[in-house]
């Protein structure tokens, strides 16, 4: 009997031992846990200072996540391709470890100073840098992508950098070094930014080039009124290249200037004005017309009128928006002298116009 048992026993259990070892999959070989090289780093020049960028890896080579980062070396080097890392620095081990794929990329960066003696006027020199990041056990799977940097000279900013405001806008000047002697290929410009204060972003509002004069000036026009704003300008290399885009070197920042764009400024005085009588047959009057004014902030006009040797005393209430105006409150035997002026949309008046005198009959 307990025979019988063992047998029916081991009958059943063996289907069951063959379905488990049927599912069970061949051994994977483990993770060399070796970061995904770079593929986005990115190189910026300012004067003697580059800016490196790039995206930490968050897979492996064989596309397992990253379990633990060691340093990423700074690679620099004066020839057109690195073959192997040159360290220059690094920075310290990424802090986010353990994140997934889907979570959000994590950029890292690393400022470098180039030595003073490696910049020149030779246009065809160049820095070629690449960043190695390394896993815990101090192992890479190579190089990032390679970006290269020019080496050519930048000049120094303007440090008497001045502002202020005119009617035609924010006039700047500031005095220039010569540039030096630099072959063909290679010149210098200055550009200048204006921020409205309280945003971060800046606009480029002018560009002249550094040469034999040494006092420049240009004129902001594009400014909106009863606003502050901050200018700065820098110095800009420009390299020519032969069927290449043009490179640009971005020098150092001037010190900001800040300078509130108060309009305190009158429109022109109008011109051209004219007065006409016109009244046989009909109630009397005299048309004045004049040249339209063309400031952008106009808000209207002014009539004034006088008898010989009276003050003359304004006829309208409010601005009158249209270059002509109607008086029908004359007399006859009179004359009457007119002249006109120009309001902006802060008040300011223009100084009146020559005047134009007419006679009622």
């Amino acid at each position: 009997m307990r025979l019988l048992c063992r047998r029916l026993l081991l009958a059943l259990s063996t289907p069951l031992v063959f379905t488990a070892c049927a599912n069970i999959a061949p051994p994977e070989p483990p993770s060399l846990d070796l970061p995904k090289p770079p593929s986005n780093l990115r190189a910026v020049r300012k004067g003697d200072k580059v800016t490196l960028t790039w995206t930490i890896p968050i897979l492996t080579t064989d596309r397992q996540t990253v379990r633990s980062f060691g340093a990423t070396r700074i690679c620099r080097k004066p020839q057109p391709e690195l073959t192997q890392c040159t360290p220059v620095g690094e920075v310290a081990p990424a802090k986010a470890a353990r994140r997934s794929p889907e979570q959000k990329l994590i950029s890292a960066s690393y400022l470098d100073v180039l030595p003073g003696d490696t910049q020149g006027d030779d246009p065809s020199r160049f820095l070629t840098y690449a960043v190695e990041v390394l896993n815990a056990d101090g192992r890479s799977a190579g190089l990032s992508n390679q970006v290269r940097v020019s080496l050519t000279r930048t000049l120094p900013p303007p440090k008497d950098l001045n502002a202020r405001v005119t009617a035609q806008g924010v006039v700047l000047d500031w005095t220039s070094d010569p540039p030096p002697a630099s072959p063909p290929a290679v010149h210098f410009v200055y550009h200048v930014y204006r921020r409205q204060e309280g945003d971060q972003q800046k606009m480029l509002v002018g560009e002249l080039p550094a040469g034999t004069e040494r006092h420049l000036s240009l004129t902001d026009s594009g400014i909106e009124w009863q606003k502050t704003y901050d200018y700065h300008t820098e110095a800009v290399t420009l390299i020519a290249q032969e069927g290449k885009p043009e490179v640009q070197v971005h020098g150092d920042d001037s010190p900001e200037v800040k300078v509130f764009a108060d309009d305190v400024f009158p429109p022109a005085v109008p011109s051209g004005l004219q007065a006409v009588f016109s009244g046989p047959g009909q109630q009397p009057f005299i048309d004045l017309i004049w040249a339209p004014d063309t400031d952008a902030d106009l808000n209207g006009y002014n009539v004034y009128r006088r008898e010989e040797g009276s003050e003359a005393v304004k006829l309208n209430v409010e601005p009158i928006r249209t270059p002509a105006y109607r008086d029908g409150r004359v007399a006859a035997g009179r004359r009457y002298l007119y002249s006109v002026s120009a309001v902006d949309l802060r008040g300011n008046e223009s100084e009146r116009s020559e005047e134009a005198g007419e006679t009622v009959p």
